[in-house]
């Protein structure tokens, strides 16, 4: 507790320095080397353009063959700051509002008391992930053999989280964050004179009952026990003011906590749009891509970060109850034992304001529990192989 004490200023700085220059997506070129420099400055093996732009700290002590992977997202998001900070970002419509300069900094900061004076047997790697706000950054890092080269047995993440208090974690065996998926539905109608709708076959009306036909997916469809979000978030057409339109284009969003709640989706959804077609002697086409699968928690990992947590007197909810946001750090949970834990950003101002938005800020208050959690749990998890 002494050498984060002694860290917290430096970690401060670290995130105000991230926060003022925010990267999008893979375009990571001065985040992604400010990491590494910093890794390389504690005495860690780093790994640079692990899956683009990816960055990749090991540091190893002793003879222990196990690996314990802690992952970081570095993106920001195309969003224009609101917030008057002194070190707002410097570069015009982005911004990290979602906390990622706040990630990447408890990583570092638990990677150097590790580095400067860690207990443990085996080889702690960290993970620094482009693109996560895509759902890209992941499964670029694993196709360049994030897991064979590094030999990582489980990995963990975290989000913080806007409303919790901070020093207050959670976690969850099983699903934690959602599934999410994409879907564009595309009807072909026949236009016509807006005078003579029995003329011709109006998509906008169509259109119009599939979106109220959709609502019945979640509510009628799914056994209620699982939870489901179908949301339309967009409804085009090309008609005018006296002309009837013959296509409409309607895109949304859906959610789900299991791989086979959003299969019984997109099933339900395909089978409505087709019945409602065929019912107006019209055709319709159904897109349905599945982005982010759901975060799945292995229950002896959550175990260990519970037990960590407890160590270090933090409290922690370890059967919370899952979100309905959706995290890139499910594909790496889906390749070995993984456990995400949410940590409270704060209840007050701009560290209770929703992610995404131009006036949320990262708290520099959970820097210090966050690099303690990370640093501790290497410890409990390696352990075993130093006795």
């Amino acid at each position: 507790m002494e050498r984060i004490a002694h860290l917290d200023p430096t970690m401060r700085a670290w995130r105000h320095e991230f926060h003022r220059h925010p990267e999008l997506g893979f375009d990571l070129p001065w985040t992604s080397e400010r990491v590494a420099g910093l890794l390389e400055s504690f005495g860690l093996e780093v790994h640079r353009g692990i899956g683009g732009c990816g960055v990749v700290g090991v540091l190893q002590r002793g003879n222990g063959t196990r690996s314990i992977g802690i992952r970081a997202d570095m993106d920001a998001l195309p969003i224009t700051e609101d917030t008057g900070l002194v070190h707002a970002s410097e570069i015009a419509g982005q911004m990290h509002a979602c906390g990622h300069d706040g990630h990447m900094t408890m990583a570092l900061g638990a990677a150097s008391l590790l580095a400067e004076g860690g207990d443990f047997s085996g080889r702690a790697v960290f993970v620094f992930q482009p693109n996560e706000e895509h759902g890209e950054g992941a499964a670029a890092m694993i196709a360049d053999g994030l897991f064979e080269r590094f030999g990582i047995d489980e990995i963990y993440g975290a989000h913080n989280i806007p409303g919790l208090p901070v020093s207050q974690f959670a976690t969850r065996a099983g699903p934690i964050t959602a599934s999410e998926a994409l879907f564009e539905i595309e009807v072909s109608a026949r236009g016509g004179h807006a005078a003579l709708p029995h003329m011709g076959v109006d998509a906008i009306t169509v259109g119009a009952q599939i979106v109220g036909a959709l609502q019945t997916i979640v509510s009628r469809k799914l056994d209620p026990a699982q939870n489901g979000v179908v949301s339309v978030t967009e409804f085009s057409t090309d008609g005018r003011r006296n002309v009837l339109p013959g296509h409409a284009t309607l895109s949304g969003d859906a959610r789900a906590l299991t791989p086979e709640t959003n299969a019984g989706i997109e099933a339900a959804m395909r089978q409505l749009v087709e019945g409602i077609c065929a019912a107006h002697g019209i055709s319709a086409t159904v897109s349905y891509e599945t982005i982010f699968p759901p975060t799945i928690n292995a229950p002896g990992p959550v175990a260990e970060a519970v037990a960590t947590a407890d160590d270090l007197g933090i409290s922690i909810d370890g059967a919370c109850a899952p979100k309905l946001f959706s995290e890139d750090f499910a594909h790496m949970a889906s390749r070995v034992p993984g456990c995400f834990v949410l940590m409270g950003n704060g209840t007050e101002s701009r560290h209770a304001r929703p992610l995404h938005s131009s006036d949320y800020e990262f708290n520099d208050a959970a820097l210090a529990p966050g690099a303690v959690f990370w640093a501790r749990l290497v410890e409990r998890r390696l352990a075993q192989d130093s006795r």
